[in-house]
């Protein structure tokens, strides 16, 4: 028994489809994973910048003491 013609071709469509949806969620997961390492390495930055400050701020009050 044979497909009719336009069963077939929209079996290969809805494949197609799928398809194409796979490669924008590899894409879409790809972006996320770069995303959260910018977001790590942007909280390390900040929490350095938060102890040196830390540093400075108690510096600052031990030269204000009389």
């Amino acid at each position: 028994m044979s497909t009719p013609p336009d069963l077939t071709r929209k079996v290969r469509q809805i494949d197609n489809d799928v398809q194409s949806i796979y490669e924008l969620l590899a894409g879409i997961s790809a972006t996320q994973l770069r995303q959260g390492n910018r977001l790590e390495e942007l909280a390390t930055a900040q929490a350095e910048q938060g102890a040196k400050l830390d540093i400075i701020i108690e510096l600052l009050q031990r030269f204000d003491q009389p």
